[in-house]
């Protein structure tokens, strides 16, 4: 088990971000949350498997369709133990 804190820059909100990293979440098994920041990141902590982290962090570089991300920041969590996947 891994947790990963995540922040996606560039053209990530506004372009149903959140969403889809719930749906993908959702799809890999791992928990943790999603939301915007104010400085137009997208911020995550992702918890799970290893092998599912790392493939959430993977899908976060590429973003959903109308994204455009620039950059992301990847570091490791001591995690907050989440139950679910949730957009804040």
């Amino acid at each position: 088990m891994s947790a990963r804190h995540v922040v996606v820059h560039g053209t990530v909100q506004g372009v149903f971000f959140r969403a889809s990293a719930e749906s993908e979440a959702d799809r890999l098994g791992v928990t943790g949350w999603v939301r915007n920041r104010s400085d137009g990141t997208v911020e995550m902590l992702v918890e799970g498997d290893d092998a599912a982290v790392e493939r959430m962090v993977a899908w976060a570089r590429r973003g959903p369709e109308r994204a455009e991300v620039t950059g992301v920041d990847v570091e490791e969590h001591p995690g907050e133990g989440h139950d679910d996947f949730a957009q804040r």
